[in-house]
């Protein structure tokens, strides 16, 4: 449970700096469009994740950890996108392309662990 709950909190978190990075893209069209797609796919960690806790079988769990795992390399996608386009810096980007690999690491290893003991 101590798990559950500081994975919340950690995704959470990430939602949240998302949310804040996304304030910092500039208001163009190239910029609109990629911080719609972050903001969508870094608050979806946390949302899906939740929703993975709430699975009505492990079935249901580990299928939702797979949209979580999604989520969290599509946030990546968006940031190194944002960066590239030359949106924002790496150094603004960075933490949280840190973040969204650790993510994806947790969950896919979580995933295998609940498929292992099915």
């Amino acid at each position: 449970m101590a798990k559950e709950r500081d994975l919340r909190e950690r995704t959470m978190e990430f939602g949240l700096a998302v949310l804040r990075y996304c304030r910092s893209i500039p208001d163009s069209p190239e910029g609109r469009h990629v911080r719609g797609q972050l903001l969508r796919a870094g608050t979806g960690v946390a949302s899906n994740y939740r929703a993975a806790c709430r699975g009505r079988s492990r079935a249901d769990f580990i299928a939702k950890l797979g949209t979580v795992i999604e989520e969290a390399d599509e946030s990546d996608f968006w940031l190194d996108l944002s960066v590239r386009a030359q949106l924002l810096s790496a150094d603004a980007a960075k933490p949280l392309r840190i973040e969204a690999g650790e993510l994806v690491a947790i969950f896919t290893q979580s995933q295998k662990t609940a498929r292992a003991r099915t």
